[in-house]
């Protein structure tokens, strides 16, 4: 029992499904009662299984939970869920699409798995750690499961990298993620947009040019590579013609052309000519970009 509760952490997935050749049972196959050890695989009652508190998944998906009800009615449950003993009744650890599936398949009775869980930040780490592994958390779900970690379990980017099995580059392109506006991460979270459209607007240093990338991703299918040429458009510094500027009327530009993108959602270019002169430069990106443009230029000269 000792050697389980110093390996439970770090051992991921190693540490939640049991080995040899009762890892796979079914409720068609004898399994014994909850005889109070650590290890053991039991069959217990539904009823006294109380949620994770620290479940990760904020979705599950509704066919795929029919489709798991539908096997569990056929086949049983083949794989068995993950506890602890809390007090008289059971807490999960792993297995909530499963235990959520037995329950609308009204089974009384499911196998469950026991480990030894010391307290409520070991817990956390499990049901993140399993859940990351198996990857079947969305984007979102991923980077809050490493937010939560390093918050709450106390670990750094390294240690998460290490506890989930990935690079820290991949950790920290997650954690960025949680930088975007709400409303973009809602549609990674629903996969309205890709992981690679989500890492190209995180680039995009305005938030409200983000959203207008974002609908544009929405309304006209625009691809990664799009985005990413958007981004690296709306991100460049001003170009200086003419004589040197101070760094004073450098700033002033910098300050002016920021105030043009943020208005007209796309890339704008302030130069300098030397004398007082100068041109502005705005992009677009197609006919439909274009009238927009027009759009809100001529709706700002009506109103003077």
């Amino acid at each position: 029992m000792s050697n389980l509760k110093k390996s439970v952490l770090g051992r991921g997935l190693n540490a939640l499904i049991p080995k040899g050749p009762r890892m796979e049972v079914s409720l068609t196959e004898p399994v014994g009662r909850d005889t109070g050890e650590i290890g053991i695989i039991a069959s217990i009652e539904v009823a006294r299984i109380q949620p994770n508190p620290f479940q990760p998944r904020t979705d599950f998906d509704e066919d795929a939970l029919e489709e798991l009800t539908r096997s569990i009615l056929e086949k049983g449950v083949i794989q068995p869920v993950t506890v602890r003993r809390v007090g008289g009744d059971y807490q999960l650890i792993t297995g909530e699409r499963r235990l959520r599936a037995a329950q609308r398949a009204k089974l009384k009775q499911i196998p469950a798995y026991f480990i030894e869980v010391r307290n409520d930040e070991e817990m956390l780490e499990l049901a993140l750690i399993e859940n990351i592994q198996r990857e079947f958390l969305n984007p979102m779900d991923v980077a809050g499961g490493y937010q939560r970690l390093m918050t709450e379990c106390h670990l750094s980017q390294e240690d998460v990298a290490q506890k989930v099995g990935k690079d820290r580059t991949t950790v920290t392109n997650f954690l960025r993620l949680l930088k975007l506006p709400e409303k973009i991460q809602e549609g990674l979270r629903k996969e309205k947009i890709s992981m690679g459209h989500a890492r190209a607007l995180i680039n995009v240093p305005n938030e409200k040019i983000q959203e207008r990338l974002y609908d544009r991703i929405i309304d006209e299918g625009l691809s990664v590579r799009r985005i990413e040429d958007l981004a690296r458009g709306s991100g460049k510094p001003p170009r200086k013609g003419g004589r040197k500027s101070s760094s004073s009327t450098s700033s002033n530009l910098q300050s002016i052309e920021e105030k043009l993108r943020h208005a007209l959602g796309t890339k704008v270019v302030v130069r300098t000519k030397g004398g007082g002169k100068g041109e502005i430069v705005i992009e677009f990106y197609s006919l439909d970009d274009f009238d927009r443009l027009l759009d809100i230029i001529s709706a700002g000269s009506r109103k003077r």
